[in-house]
């Protein structure tokens, strides 16, 4: 943990002393007049989430920012909170919770005026690493208090998934396949976290896509490439592997203005150790092995399942459902966004 974290060697949640004190000092900053107005939505279910730490939190923010503070209830439910907060013109929308919650609050603001700013509150957090906020929840609410006084929301492009927003990542076929394994047992999601995908991702590929796997076909730039299993991004990284990154495309950014991808073109034992060490080490290129195509600089992509057998879909780590076609898309400064 670093310095200011929010649990030392306790359970997730669980606020230091050290970080109770971090947090009361910043409540004693001026509010600038006029304040900001601030939804802050937060997610009780995330691994890192308590009660106490959620009080905090708001409890800080709100000596620089009008703040208004609620729970989600149920799945979907920051996509509905975040479409009423752009219509009564919120300013900005904190998603507190891990990537879910703010894809769903991505989803409710696309297009909008209101701004979105990520607080951590999950086990990972890639779009708030990518947006350059911190990990701990503490740094990242300093960090979200002084951008008041340099107010300055940016855009960034937005993935679209089957009419559904993407912030940094999608795909079809295995990581969506892992992503609903995972789901299924959030307890050991919660307890292992990368450890349990990295165990389900090899279980899943060598239960589903050694022996009869998906068939999939990937149209993009008016070329045709067949394999098992497609990823998109339209940032890097894909995803961290606890702090490490994880790359798998070359030449996509939050600001670029369009994807890049690979797929996954066959489905042999070895090729999950040779990608994943590629994936993990930073000096080898994913392209370049043998059992992947890459693509990059595409506005429009679509994947289709040739053997008419549904195939999972997923964006930003949450699986959205299992189709026999996916059309992929990127809107130029689709969101704003606050870091």
């Amino acid at each position: 943990m670093t310095a200011g974290s929010t649990s030392s060697s306790g359970p997730p949640g669980v606020v230091s002393e050290a970080a109770e004190r971090r947090l009361a000092h910043m409540t004693a900053l001026e509010r600038p007049s006029p304040a900001k107005r601030m939804l802050l939505i937060a997610n009780p279910h995330a691994s890192t989430m308590s009660d106490r730490l959620r009080h905090l939190v708001v409890y800080a923010l709100q000596g620089r920012y009008a703040v208004e503070a609620v729970d989600t209830q149920r799945r979907g439910h920051a996509i509905d909170l975040c479409r009423d907060a752009a219509a009564d013109g919120f300013d900005v929308v904190v998603a507190f919770g891990g990537d879910g919650t703010v894809n769903e609050a991505a989803n409710g603001l696309a297009g909008s005026r209101t701004a979105l700013t990520p607080l951590p509150g999950g086990s990972n957090n890639v779009f708030a690493k990518m947006l350059g906020i911190p990990n701990d929840v503490v740094d990242a609410t300093e960090q979200l208090l002084g951008a008041a006084d340099r107010w300055d929301p940016h855009p960034v492009d937005l993935g679209r998934a089957n009419g559904r927003w993407f912030t940094f990542a999608a795909g079809m076929g295995l990581d969506a396949s892992v992503v609903a394994r995972v789901d299924s047992r959030p307890e050991r999601k919660a307890r292992f976290g990368a450890w349990y995908f990295a165990g389900a991702a090899v279980a899943t590929f060598l239960r589903r896509y050694v022996v009869g796997p998906p068939r999939l076909e990937l149209e993009v730039g008016g070329e045709t490439v067949r394999g098992v299993s497609v990823f998109l991004q339209n940032g890097v990284p894909y995803t961290y592997f606890n702090a490490r990154p994880v790359n798998l495309v070359e030449g996509a950014s939050l600001t670029s203005g369009d994807l890049a991808g690979v797929i996954l073109t066959r489905a042999r034992p070895y090729d999950v150790p040779t990608v994943a060490f590629r994936a993990l080490s930073g000096a080898a290129r994913i392209a370049r092995h043998r059992g992947v195509a890459a693509f990059a600089g595409a506005r429009q992509v679509t994947v289709r399942s040739t053997d008419g057998r549904p195939v999972p879909v997923q964006v930003d780590g949450d699986h959205i459902g299992d189709e026999t076609e996916a059309q992929f898309a990127l809107a130029p400064g689709a969101l704003r966004v606050v870091s």
